[in-house]
């Protein structure tokens, strides 16, 4: 029976940390990892549906018992280390920087469509 609570206190852990660190809301596992599936690299994606899918047979109790908990342990510290090591900071710097890269990529083009459009019509 404890290694059923730790794999399910894994399993918790690991929606505390897709909700604080990506910002994904949801009530299971594969719930948050459907609105996740593009945040996270494949191999941790895959790693982390192994958890769902034995979060779904935690629930009944002969399936209980097919669990590979090693496995599964493994699975989840993987995918832990990888939430770990998001910086929230980072990511905040690299959305703002990729809005005002693209500000700053359109104003070139809307001056290099006013300077064709002057020399078309002469004026320069």
């Amino acid at each position: 029976m404890p290694k059923e609570t730790t794999i399910q206190e894994q399993i918790a852990a690991t929606i505390a940390l897709l909700r604080t660190k990506l910002g994904v809301r949801g009530k299971t596992l594969a719930a948050s990892l459907r609105r996740a599936k593009h945040l996270l690299p494949r191999r941790v994606y895959t790693q982390a549906m192994k958890l769902a899918q034995a979060e779904q047979m935690m629930r009944h109790p002969k399936l209980r018992l097919t669990l590979d908990t090693p496995q599964l342990t493994y699975a989840a510290q993987e995918v832990q280390a990888h939430l770990h090591a998001i910086d929230l900071a980072d990511r905040r710097w690299g959305a703002f920087l990729g809005v005002l890269a693209g500000i700053a990529a359109n104003m070139l083009m809307l001056a290099v469509l006013v300077f064709i459009l002057l020399w078309w019509r002469g004026l320069i």
